[in-house]
């Protein structure tokens, strides 16, 4: 059954599968996406994926994939699904191995004109400063019960311990602190994994960048962001939870594919592993996940902390480093949506989802729950990226989520293929963008030509109304691992 028989064009922006009786679809599969961004995903097994996620017990409403979607584990990488909370499933491969991989933004009071002249001593600084890299390690050694500390309140913990601003924590996703974790159900690997590795970067699309504003669309919006002219700076900050979320994600993927049988539950394709909500490896997945989440939120806040400190230095002055705003990638949230008009507590997974939540939300921060949340989309290294406010579409389709990123045209092995890093290298410095990278192949695999045009993806988001532009970025430096 070729699937490609089965995808309908509603608008130049929306595509639909409606259930299919031979491959169990219990609902239809919905893609946010224009005519080259949907054949992007043809070409591999996107589309499936989703309609794989269609038959998981309790799914509800539709199967949606974003603008930014592609293949993934189980899971398409830029796919939501919502499952019922009282007899519905959760999946790891829901989620995904980095558990709240996700972006923060920063303003400064810098011009591009002042960061121009100190860029590569800026960059530099920010290297030395922040560690990166496959494996790499901190500088804050935790005990057992430090670690608990940080599982359990996240970036709260982090600022208490003197990295950041109590104003930090108004303006992050559930206030950078998910409530709910539960360190006794985290595994001694992940423990061991995680602990030295607090307040680092990372390695793969992981990235800090210096921006500058480029183009500003909603004035309005992006003056209540702290974002007041173009050539503005920026700092965005890409990570997640490192080793530790990974082998959350890991021990319970195992346990989900154990349990298939006692459960009853028949997959056609065992990387959708998953059981009930309720059930105690459920329940314990969900703890353990937001645990996760909260690790990662620490250590956003450490990076940013490192970030402000390095900044002083060159500048040697306070350059009015605010927060803008935390959002989470990869994460299953109990949330209430309208399910054929009906309220109803369901499980979302955020599959490299951007939660696009509009104004009146409570939750959304009190700073902007009048106005719509900021949602922020990351680009690759040389590509753009954009923040956009979350509008009231967003809750019809998507269950309030829009893309999360540009999304991979190309694997990894394809990009050192086809790249050398000194061409890629050369490449941005002839565009004014400053790299430091602790590794060639950290510049290669991450080639802004493995990924698809993040303008698209915006454009595509803004035009089906689940999140508006406000604002493009463009990268000055950068610094991977």
């Amino acid at each position: 059954m070729d699937i490609k028989n089965y995808v309908k064009q509603i608008s130049d922006v929306e595509y639909r599968i409606e259930p299919i009786k031979e491959k169990g679809m219990n609902v239809p599969v919905t893609i946010y996406a224009n005519e080259q961004l949907i054949s992007k995903m043809l070409e591999d097994r996107t589309i499936l994926q989703a309609v794989n996620v269609t038959t998981l017990p309790g799914v509800v409403k539709h199967v949606a994939v974003l603008p930014d979607g592609h293949e993934g584990y189980g899971f398409p990488v830029g796919g939501v699904a919502a499952t019922r909370l009282e007899d519905g499933i959760i999946s790891p491969g829901g989620v995904g191995y980095d558990i709240n991989c996700g972006v923060r933004l920063i303003r400064t009071d810098l011009s591009e004109q002042e960061v121009r002249v100190k860029l590569k001593e800026l960059v530099n600084e920010l290297f030395n400063t922040i560690p990166s890299g496959v494996g790499s390690e901190g500088v804050i050694n935790l005990t057992k019960n430090e670690l608990d500390e940080v599982l359990l309140h996240g970036a709260k913990w982090a600022i208490e311990h003197g990295y950041g601003y109590d104003d930090d924590i108004d303006v992050c996703e559930e206030n950078g602190e998910m409530k709910g974790a539960d360190p006794s159900v985290v595994s001694e690997t992940a423990r061991k994994r995680g602990a030295p590795q607090l307040g680092t970067l990372g390695s793969g699309n992981h990235f800090l960048e210096v921006q500058k504003v480029d183009k500003i669309f909603d004035i309005n919006a992006a003056k209540r962001f702290g974002i007041e002219y173009e050539g503005q700076v920026t700092v965005l900050i890409h990570c997640g939870s490192r080793g530790f979320g990974h082998q959350v994600c890991s021990d319970y993927l195992r346990i989900c594919e154990k349990a298939l049988k006692k459960y009853g539950i028949e997959l056609p394709d065992r990387e959708l592993a998953c059981v009930p909500n309720n059930s105690e490896e459920g329940e314990s997945y969900r703890r353990a996940m937001y645990c996760a989440l909260n690790f990662a939120w620490s250590n956003r806040q450490m990076i940013t902390h490192w970030t402000r400190k390095a900044f002083e230095k060159i500048f040697k002055r306070d350059t009015k480093m605010d927060l803008v705003y935390d959002v989470a990638h990869n994460i299953a949230k109990v949330e209430k949506h309208k399910i054929d008009g009906e309220m109803m507590d369901v499980v979302v997974h955020r599959k490299g989802a951007t939660r696009a939540f509009p104004a009146g939300k409570s939750e959304v921060s009190s700073k902007y729950r009048d106005f719509g949340q900021p949602v922020l989309i990351p680009g690759s290294m040389g590509t753009a990226s954009y923040i956009l406010l979350g509008a009231a579409r967003s809750m019809e389709l998507t269950f309030g989520s829009t893309a999360h990123g540009a999304g991979r045209t190309m694997s990894r092995a394809a990009a050192k293929r086809s790249y050398t890093a000194k061409d890629v290298q050369n490449r941005l410095e002839s565009r004014g963008i400053y790299i430091k990278a602790l590794t060639r192949e950290g510049v290669v695999e991450e080639t802004p030509e493995a990924y698809k045009d993040v303008d698209l993806v915006a454009d595509v988001s803004h035009r089906v109304g689940i999140a508006t532009k406000v604002a493009r970025l463009i990268p000055l430096g950068v610094i991977k691992g």
